[in-house]
């Protein structure tokens, strides 16, 4: 019988405020803490190791699927301790398993050190907001954060769409309906069009993956629904861009006046590392669709987008350079970290020299 307890080791996983595990054939067990991979000095888990873990943490409705399974996504979890996403997958025909700890308490804005500013997107009454970023950069406990705002503050009727199901919400002033793909309902496309008969004010669709999703989003911010997803993708305007592009060239005038109509802002995030301690802040690029955005979206100016972003404090946006550059004038990570971090290192260079002209930082 295997020797490694997976239950002991994801509890010490999140005692140590890791944010992922890694479990390999032939690997140590790694962590992901501060967004660095660490190998742990346990012996490097054996086929039967990983088979009890699979035998262990796959939910009982899919465990008829194992032998077959290339890939899937479930949750899990240890009472009292943690929820967890994770991910089963085959490396050279053995299981890999990665797992995500999803906490039980959400946090608000405040105490995620994001700016006060995305709160707004909450309270609009429809349209879409997209946070993009790349794995691990924090999107899911941002949106958490949003959606627990909102049934704080508001009675509305919220339906999420995930793959799997990660933060559980309890009512408070509105009420949550939370689905699961491949129990609840078939698809992020699927779970959208029976959410519109469900009387919803909030749908949360987990990943806008692919056109059918998002025709049903849009279709969904359309039809007076407030719509919040998210997006693999590195920026707020790259974002625009993707979605356009996901369509045919015959097609994409359409959705530009199907986005200058409904979306409402995009949140580009990075987890960044902090100077004096261990954590990480996030760094946000803030996209508030303004009149003269919903301008250039319609006269496909996208590229020109940027500047509006860079000028536009008055609109509570930001660009991902700007949020760097205010992390390290408060000496929250260090001028290395902001340089790693940023996609445009020249101009950053520029901001630190202070001959960023028009820029406003204050």
């Amino acid at each position: 019988m295997s020797e490694f307890n997976i239950n002991r080791f994801l509890e010490q996983a999140v005692k140590s405020d890791a944010s992922d595990v890694h479990l390999k054939v032939g690997e140590h067990p790694m962590v992901r803490k501060d967004g660095v991979i660490v190998k742990i000095n346990l012996p490097p888990l054996t086929s039967e190791d990983m088979n009890c873990v699979v035998n262990m943490v796959v939910p009982a409705f899919v465990q008829d699927r194992v032998a077959t399974a290339t890939d899937m996504d479930f949750s899990y979890e240890i009472k009292g301790l943690s929820r967890f996403r994770v991910n089963l997958s085959r490396a050279m025909t053995e299981f890999s398993l990665v797992f995500r700890v999803i906490p039980y308490t959400i946090k608000d804005f405040k105490k995620l050190y994001l700016p006060e500013s995305m709160q707004n997107f909450a309270d609009y009454n429809n349209g879409i907001i997209i946070i993009t970023g790349p794995t691990g950069s924090g999107k899911s406990t941002s949106m958490a954060a949003f959606l627990d705002y909102i049934n704080a503050t508001y009675q509305k009727h919220i339906i999420t769409i995930e793959d799997p199901v990660e933060f559980q919400f309890t009512d408070k002033k509105s009420t949550f309906t939370q689905r699961q793909i491949g129990i609840d309902t078939d698809s992020f496309a699927a779970g959208i069009k029976y959410a519109l008969r469900q009387d919803p004010d909030v749908i949360f669709v987990g990943e806008i993956r692919d056109r059918e999703t998002l025709d049903s989003a849009l279709k969904a911010a359309e039809t007076g629904h407030l719509v919040f997803s998210t997006m693999h993708t590195n920026g707020a305007i790259q974002t625009i861009y993707r979605i356009v592009n996901m369509y045919e060239p015959e097609d994409r005038e359409t959705v530009r006046q199907q986005l200058a109509q409904t979306l409402r802002g995009t949140i580009s995030q990075k987890l960044v590392k902090r100077a004096e301690s261990n954590g990480r802040y996030p760094a946000c690029e803030i996209l508030v669709v303004t009149p003269a955005i919903k301008d250039f979206i319609l006269k496909n100016k996208i590229d020109e987008i940027y500047d509006l972003v860079r000028k536009g404090s008055f609109s509570d946006m930001i660009t991902m350079n700007e949020s760097l550059f205010k992390l390290v004038e408060a000496s929250a990570i260090t001028k290395e970290t902001a340089l790693e971090a940023s996609d445009d290192k020249n101009e950053l260079e520029q901001m630190f020299r202070g001959v960023y002209s028009g820029t406003k930082l204050s």
